[in-house]
């Protein structure tokens, strides 16, 4: 069928008066087209192919949206990937950072305090032993408001840099027929205090003055007027918060507490389990028997030598029955309710087991033995530098001298270490009970494989000083050592002393001494507390993380414990004004993803309309012209006929 007019008609629109303008109209109206010159129709259909659409398959055309659509939704995709990830990461390392931070802050906790910052708080704790008295003054931020977690308490330093301590002598005991100088006689220490800690925080900085072993021998009627002077003019000279239970006279149970309490909390055994890999344990503290049990970081246990006394402490479990007067049960929470900081602590403290106190106990019985002895053969060894005592526990070729009731007793060392061990051994007092320590005090078992510990004072003196193995303890190392040092004769260990071989803090006493302490140490940790002698789990240490730990810190920490209610309560306030700062992190991440998602699909969806917009009628008339150079008529035409 042909849906062109006749060719006649075409030929009359041709006549010569005809102009080209009037003769393309007619085309339209006939459905013809006339063609121009052939470069123009060239032009003309170069033009028409690159606007038509029907000039590339409708397929292409189709998958190109599809390409750009699916580009746009796979960046978007990747988009909220990579931030899914990069929080995960983040948040999986969040752990570890906030570790490595409180490591580092332990670590290289040598900035001077900011004294400006209003939200840090301060605090005061006084140890007054029975050789002089020191002050420490602790710092902490405010508390993050999560009552799972403890104060940050740290040691104040100052624009040097240096601790704030200060120490001062004769010991407080030494004013008990003067209790009314007790205040004259602190007074430069809480000065000393108040010039560092800023004026503004002094009524809010808790002071607590805790007295030990020297005033633990007074009668009780001196050491309450020590303490009444003390309570009455302080608070008249300084503005701390001071109350009647701030100053008082401490246990020794209280202070192997506070010492446990202090170790293990710069080694970080109270904060929350973060890694797979650590020493984790399953306990049930008191009053939890119908909850389920808690799982927490392992704790360590210490063992503290000193010159008079010794002190072992160590977490035993619930069902372990220990007598109450060697146990001790706190919660170092702020709330009451709450478990996850219950412990029970085994401690037990050993006067006349010190260093010191033993080497005396020792020439005590030597002296008395000694004498009997030669009354009863007729003998004088001892009694003469050409007849002295050979003693094992003193350096070989040693010379020494004691003095006992205007009698005195010549030695000379024979540095037989295994003999030593084995004339201290009665010295422990051990029964023949099981389960029992020095003087046979009962001793929780310890699992061994399981357990830390840290030892202190002459467990650090013994094997550092003049050994130098201190660290981790391995006992067949240290018996040598021990053995060596012993054997070797006094001169040269004088030469090396002179050349400086030794500690610097290690002095003659150290040296003629440490054979006898050696083997102290040895029998009470192996004999007397029944560690195994492959036992490699013990560290000796003056310091953890650089700091030497003190029990004043586990004081100040255990009497503090309740003050972050303060700020749990101005936090839980904040929280009920402003309900959208409760947003975590994490969700603002996928909030501020989806809101970038959406707007980018909307702005994708408008620019297809747009375009769609613009085509239409491209499409409408590229169409027509298609259909006039194939010499048919457009469809609107073609609708017509």
């Amino acid at each position: 069928m042909r849906l062109s007019r006749n060719s006649d008609e075409v030929k009359a629109k041709w006549s010569p008066d005809r102009t080209w303008e009037g003769a393309r109209a007619d085309s339209w109206e006939t459905g013809t087209i006339l063609d121009r010159t052939p470069a123009e129709r060239q032009t003309r259909d170069q033009r028409l192919e690159s606007i038509s659409p029907v000039s590339c398959p409708r397929i292409l055309n189709t998958n190109l949206r599809q390409i750009i659509v699916i580009s746009v939704l796979a960046a978007a995709v990747s988009l909220l990937y990579f931030s899914v990830v990069i929080i995960r990461n983040k948040y999986g390392r969040l752990s570890k950072d906030r570790k490595f931070q409180r490591y580092l802050s332990r670590v290289t906790d040598i900035e001077a305090t900011d004294t400006n910052n209003p939200n840090v708080n301060y605090g005061i704790v006084v140890d007054c032993g029975s050789s002089g008295s020191r002050i420490f003054v602790y710092c902490w931020p405010r508390h993050n408001g999560n009552p799972r977690d403890l104060l940050d308490i740290r040691q104040m330093r100052d624009k040097n840099r240096k601790p704030v301590v200060m120490k001062i002598k004769p010991g407080i005991s030494e004013f008990a027929t003067s209790p009314e100088k007790v205040s004259d006689y602190i007074s430069p220490l809480l000065n000393f205090a108040s010039e560092h800690v800023p004026r503004a925080k002094h009524k809010e900085t808790p002071l607590y003055i805790l007295c030990t072993a020297g005033m633990r021998v007074l009668p009780e009627s001196q050491q309450k007027a020590i303490l009444e002077d003390l309570l009455t003019d302080i608070p008249v000279h300084f503005d701390f918060l001071f109350s009647d239970s701030h100053a008082e006279v401490i246990s020794g149970k209280q202070e192997g507490v506070y010492a446990w309490i202090g170790i293990n909390f710069v080694l970080g055994r109270f904060e929350h389990i973060e890694e797979d890999d650590e020493a984790v344990v399953e306990v049930s503290p008191p009053g939890s028997e119908n909850s389920e049990a808690i799982i927490r970081k392992r704790t360590a246990g210490i063992l503290d030598m000193g010159g008079v006394s010794t002190q072992i402490a160590y977490e035993v479990p619930e069902t372990e029955e220990v007598a109450k007067n060697l146990l001790a049960e706190f919660n170092l929470g702020c709330d009451v309710h709450q478990t996850e900081h219950v412990y029970r602590v085994y401690v037990a403290t050993f006067l006349g087991f010190g260093g010191n106190a033993a080497r005396q106990r020792y020439e005590d019985r030597l002296f008395a033995s000694l004498f009997q002895k030669n009354r009863l053969l007729g003998k004088q060894t001892g009694l003469t530098p050409e007849a002295p005592y050979l003693d094992p526990c003193l350096p070989l070729d040693i010379k020494d001298e004691i003095q006992q009731n205007g009698q005195t007793m010549y030695l000379r060392g024979t540095g037989d270490f295994d003999l030593c061990r084995e004339t201290l051994q009665p010295f422990m007092n051990k029964t023949n009970e099981t389960q029992t320590s020095l003087n046979g005090v009962y001793q929780p078992p310890i699992h061994f494989r399981n357990s830390e510990f840290y030892g202190f004072s002459e467990f650090y003196y013994c094997t550092e000083d003049v050994l130098r193995m201190g660290g981790d303890y391995n006992a067949a190392k240290f018996t040598k050592a021990a053995k060596d040092y012993c054997a070797t004769k006094w001169s040269i260990l004088r030469d090396r002393f002179d050349r400086g071989l030794y500690a610097s803090h290690a002095d003659l006493h150290r040296l003629k001494y440490q054979c006898f302490k050696s083997a102290w140490m040895f029998e009470v940790f192996h004999r007397g507390f029944s560690f195994p002698i492959s036992y490699r789990n013990l560290k000796t240490a003056l310091q953890v993380y650089d700091k030497e730990v003190q029990w004043t810190l586990g004081a100040i920490l255990y009497r503090t414990r309740f003050l972050p209610l303060r700020d749990i309560q101005q936090e839980a306030f904040r929280a009920s004004h402003s309900h959208w700062r409760g947003v975590s992190f994490v969700y603002n991440h996928y909030l501020f993803s989806g809101c970038f998602l959406v707007v980018l699909l909307s702005i994708l969806l408008y620019l297809l309309r747009l375009r769609r917009i613009h085509r239409r009628p491209l499409w409408g008339g590229s169409a027509a012209a298609l259909w006039m150079e194939e010499g048919l008529p457009s469809q609107k035409g073609a609708g017509a006929l």
